[in-house]
């Protein structure tokens, strides 16, 4: 141990102890409210898409087709929440900060954005310095989902690896 956690006699300094649970603690307070508000955003998120479904199905499918990839980026964005919620929760019980969660949430974005580009593509068809910009941003964030999926890859074989390595793998489940 270093001088700074050690008292006198060599026994741990219980000041330093204590301020290191009351820093835990703190941590993990603030990661349950951090939790709870995302978790209420993702409710008043879905609530609000699943009351906008509800009024374009009444004004009907003229309507549904207008409101349609509003509804979609709604539900993309919850989902993002949700993932963060997952890793605030990872984050809570292990007190580790996962990479993967991040690199999932950055997928969705992605691809989120690349759904509301497509469906809006329509109007820059008629300016070309406008489409050609947005194909140029699709591009990019068809690169980027690909280089998130690697990412992912990598995180999930030296995963593996590591286990087969230790000699923790998993038994196949057999049905």
């Amino acid at each position: 141990m270093s001088d700074d956690k050690l008292g006198e006699r060599g026994r741990p300094n219980p000041w330093t102890s204590f301020a290191a649970k009351l820093l835990g603690t703190s941590e993990s307070l603030v990661l349950i409210l951090i939790g709870v508000a995302l978790v209420l955003v993702a409710v008043l998120l879905l609530y609000s898409s699943m009351h906008d479904l509800g009024e374009a199905v009444r004004n009907g499918p003229a309507e549904i087709e207008h409101k349609a990839i509003e509804i979609l980026n709604t539900v993309l964005l919850v989902m993002m929440t949700m993932e963060i919620v997952y890793t605030v929760a990872i984050s809570l019980e292990s007190h580790i900060l996962n990479a993967e969660p991040f690199l999932i949430i950055g997928v969705i974005a992605s691809i989120r954005r690349m759904l509301v580009i497509t469906a809006t593509s329509t109007e820059a068809e008629a300016h070309p310095d406008q489409f050609h910009n947005t194909l140029i941003e699709l591009g990019l964030l068809a690169a980027t989902v690909v280089a998130l999926a690697a990412a992912i890859w990598i995180f999930r074989y030296s995963a593996h690896r590591d286990d087969k390595a230790s000699g923790k793998v998993q038994p196949v489940k057999s049905e």
